[in-house]
């Protein structure tokens, strides 16, 4: 009875084809969707009961929805977060995105010398104008800032010297659960710390100082701050020391202010890596996807000889950047020396939005949502730099508050994810909240339409 039972259940699968042939035409690849197609019927083995055909088909249109969801794609950013580290950080410019396409539909001259004929070095254009945007003697790339932060502490720490002088106030963690300490230990180096969380002195660097010391390094503390009972000696006291004892000294700074961030209301003043290196700091490393508005790299900086022996340093080569993120940084890099980089990247641009701009545009999208079924109110907002920079600077906004009438908000927050294009807000005292500083002009007609099908339950 078992065995017929058991035969009569595998029976009532339908078959592969059958399903792919009720399923139609996808946006996926005929492979992902089989495969989906197929894994999702032998689980039915597993079930007591075999639900009906209509049920089996809507069970794996869910499971496809929901695997094209994890596809990387646009996303309009209401959050309120401008570097927002979950949604890309920084939005490339148009001028970025057409070296990019560019570069990537032809071939180039990534290493080929166009002068002579003969093998070329990588980035050197990228190179020598980065050097001049920060001030520095030479500067180079890896692929992020915790790469670059490695490549520095490998070759520096290669030898019988292996102590990088840290203080207890400057192991600090980083995005991801990432901590300094850890990244540290992964180079190789040995940590040397110094100082309490609260209060390091100089006597403290110079008491560590010893026959095993490689480097200090100084940690900007980027995404949080210290206030009350502290102290610390100035940069220009560390670097001093650091040039007596005859042992370089690394700052890494982070996420990498390349203008004056004061000059934005509500912003607090930001070191540049120009700011650092005059302080001095021999070698300096930060991102580029944060504050300065380019591709995800990171960006050393400094001393020649530093940086000359970096890039002879083999696992130099497991970090480097490619034909892409160097174009895009290129011309990242060549915007700022234009003094163009205000207009435009688009995290700036942002962040320089008038309140009037947003309160107008607010205005606007109330009237096109009056004849839905949701309350919409204008409020004011508080966005935020984010991207682990500038934590204490809060950017006066304007947010729209949507309560609709007849759907749940969590309901209603996970259809417009799910929307086209995905729309990420908040929920807050009761209401959908869409901060309009982080969502760009030219998708306001996009958000309308996609609230009015999240209503709908489209």
């Amino acid at each position: 009875m078992g065995q017929k039972l058991e035969q009569a259940k595998l029976r009532a699968i339908p078959a592969v084809e059958k399903v792919l042939q009720a399923l139609g035409t996808l946006d996926l690849p005929r492979p992902v969707v089989v495969a989906v197609v197929r894994r999702e019927l032998n689980a039915l083995r597993k079930n007591a009961a075999i639900p009906d055909f209509d049920n089996i088909l809507n069970a794996i249109r869910t499971t496809l929805d929901d695997l094209r969801l994890t596809r990387i794609q646009p996303v309009i950013n209401g959050t309120g977060i401008v570097v927002h580290t979950n949604l890309g950080r920084s939005p490339l410019g148009p001028a970025v995105v057409e070296t990019l396409q560019s570069v990537a539909l032809n071939y180039n001259n990534l290493e080929f010398d166009l002068l002579t004929g003969d093998r070329g070095g990588r980035a050197s254009y990228l190179e020598h104008n980065l050097a001049l945007l920060c001030g520095a003697e030479a500067a180079t790339i890896a692929n992020n800032c915790a790469a670059a932060l490695v490549l520095i502490l490998r070759r520096f720490t290669s030898g019988e010297r292996k102590e990088v002088i840290i203080s207890r106030g400057e192991l600090v963690q980083i995005g991801g659960g990432f901590r300094i300490p850890e990244v540290l230990e992964a180079s190789g180096a040995t940590l040397r710390e110094v100082g309490s969380t609260n209060k390091t002195s100089l006597s403290d660097y110079s008491k560590a100082i010893g026959k095993s010391t490689a480097l200090i390094l100084k940690v900007h503390r980027s995404n949080f701050f210290m206030g009350g009972f502290i102290e610390s000696p100035s940069t220009e006291e560390i670097a001093e020391l650091a040039k007596k004892k005859r042992i370089p000294f690394v700052e890494d700074l982070g996420s990498g202010a390349a203008i004056a961030t004061e000059s934005i209301p509500g912003l607090e003043h930001e070191p540049t890596p120009a700011e650092v290196l005059k302080r001095g700091v021999d070698l300096v490393c930060f991102s580029g996807d944060k504050l300065l508005g380019g591709p995800q790299a990171g960006l050393i900086v400094g001393k020649a000889k530093l940086v000359n022996a970096l890039k002879k340093e083999p696992f130099f080569r497991a970090l480097r950047c490619d034909k892409l993120i160097l174009s895009a940084l290129q011309t990242t890099v060549d915007l700022y020396l234009s003094g163009k980089a205000l207009e435009a990247m688009p995290a700036l641009a942002m962040l320089n939005f008038t309140q009037g701009q947003l309160e107008s545009r607010a205005y606007k999208i109330r009237v096109a949502l009056e004849n839905a079924p949701i309350k919409v109110q204008m409020m004011e907002g508080k966005a935020q730099v984010g991207g682990g920079t500038l934590p204490r600077s809060v950017v006066p906004s304007t947010v729209l508050a949507l309560q609709p009438a007849s759907v749940p908000l969590e309901e209603f927050s996970s259809r417009l994810r799910r929307g086209t294009p995905p729309i990420i807000g908040y929920i807050a005292q009761n209401r959908f909240n869409l901060d309009l500083r982080t969502i760009f002009p030219g998708q306001d007609s996009a958000l309308v339409n996609a609230i009015h099908q999240a209503l709908r339950g489209a």
